[in-house]
């Protein structure tokens, strides 16, 4: 457990090298309130570990204090303040910024964004198909003239059981694009301009605002089941409204790219001119070479916290993807996500050259019963890399889960701990 610092319990010497970013965040003050120095022990038979833990609000709660780009939604993503902070003590321009749990593809958008090249991976494919076309955006009147070439108004298959989330001509629009999108993809004539359109209509799928395709609904990062749906109209009184489907996704494309001067296009063209997207499991990608990455900036699935599957399948039926049969884990028992994460660590000590950093965000789950930060330094100790701190975020910020009556500092996660390891 964390616990205040002593003569009696040292944390382990930081490896030559890193004093300077240690030295940096023990004084690092926000706003006034000093960084608070504890240490995390974890009790092992064979070596006690005993790490230095820094608690602060080292990066802004601000929700768009960030690049435009990141704005898409995916469950249990963490704000792009978190890899940057990492990116910039731990790297310069032109090294590779590494992902294994991609998600959404924060990391790998900041790293671009930030002069680095991006490499991420994720079992699921859904996460490519949300990252990839960020990291080369369109033009604005590119999107327009692609949709206004559109035929929207026939559709072969007409899933009628979605009218529970669409209004009837909005789910003819939808077929009709999903339609366009897979027949371009199986011919394996998927350009750019229609990647980003089926990304952003992957993003306006559902959610609780007339800026979604659907009528009031769960965020968009959570697809409730069509019996769900059928409740909640039910209770609200409510019929799904007729929406404008190329209108919300232009208008979802011109926030995107808001903060997508010529500046940062340049800077994303040099970045991802070498970036790699990989969809499989994390523990095994021989497409990255060995000593290739710089710094490995991820969170991985906590427990059984999320179901991502079942979050997803609405986005994955307009992808064309058979989201149950996605070999995506479900960890029910600590010891059996350590052993997965160790197989996760040992490919990572492979990828990472010399020197380089594992930044490893965990959270607390099951009330704070569990504190993963805990449980995950024996893995990277286990892969051979060595421990330098732990990291705690401890902020004010918005949850999703108000709309469940959940706030800020009580159920799910509330902080983000962060385990730092070097090669």
């Amino acid at each position: 457990m964390a616990r205040a610092a002593s003569s009696l319990v040292r944390p382990v010497r930081a490896p030559a090298g890193a004093s300077a970013v240690l030295q940096e965040l023990r004084a690092f003050e926000w706003n006034g309130r000093p960084t608070a120095r504890e240490v995390t022990s974890v009790g092992l038979a064979r070596r006690p570990i005993v790490v230095e833990t820094l608690v602060n609000e080292f990066w802004t709660s601000k929700q768009r204090a960030a690049s435009s780009l990141h704005e898409v939604s995916y469950r249990a993503c963490f704000k792009p303040q978190l890899p940057r902070f990492f990116i910039d003590r731990f790297t310069k321009t032109g090294d590779v910024v590494y992902d294994p749990f991609m998600g959404r593809g924060t990391t790998v958008i900041e790293a671009a964004l930030a002069g680095r090249i991006p490499a991420g991976c994720d079992i699921n494919p859904l996460s490519t198909v949300l990252a990839e076309p960020r990291l080369a955006p369109p033009t604005v009147e590119e999107v327009v003239a692609r949709l206004d070439s559109l035929n929207l108004s026939l559709a072969v298959s007409y899933p009628k059981d979605l009218e529970v989330f669409y209004h009837p001509e909005t789910l003819r629009e939808i077929c009709a694009l999903r339609e366009y999108l897979l027949a371009r993809e199986q011919r394996g004539w998927l350009d750019g301009v229609d990647r980003w359109i089926r990304m952003v209509a992957v993003n306006r799928l559902t959610g609780h605002s007339p800026g979604f395709f659907s009528v009031y609904t769960l965020p968009p990062n959570q697809a409730t089941t069509i019996d769900a749906q059928v409740k909640i109209n039910a209770s609200r009184e409510q019929v799904p409204p007729r929406r404008d489907v190329r209108a919300l996704i232009v208008a979802k494309t011109r926030s995107l790219l808001s903060d997508c001067d010529s500046t940062a296009r340049s800077t994303l063209l040099r970045s991802t001119q070498r970036a790699k997207l990989i969809t499989g499991p994390a523990r095994s990608t021989p497409q990255l070479k060995s000593g290739s990455v710089s710094l490995v900036v991820t969170s991985p699935p906590f427990l059984d916290v999320v179901n991502y599957a079942a979050d997803n399948w609405l986005r994955a039926w307009f992808c064309g993807i058979e989201i149950s049969e996605t070999p995506m884990s479900v960890y029910k028992k600590l010891p059996t996500w350590q052993a997965a994460m160790t197989e996760v660590f040992r490919e990572l000590a492979r990828v990472l050259r010399p020197g380089g950093h594992v930044a490893f965000e965990v959270g607390e789950v099951r009330n704070g019963k569990i504190k993963l930060e805990e449980a995950v330094l024996p893995c990277g100790v286990e892969a051979g890399l060595k421990p330098l701190l732990v990291v705690i975020n401890s902020q004010q910020f918005t949850k999703t889960a108000n709309c469940w009556g959940v706030k800020n500092n009580t159920k799910g996660t509330n902080t983000n701990r962060i385990v730092v390891f070097r090669k």
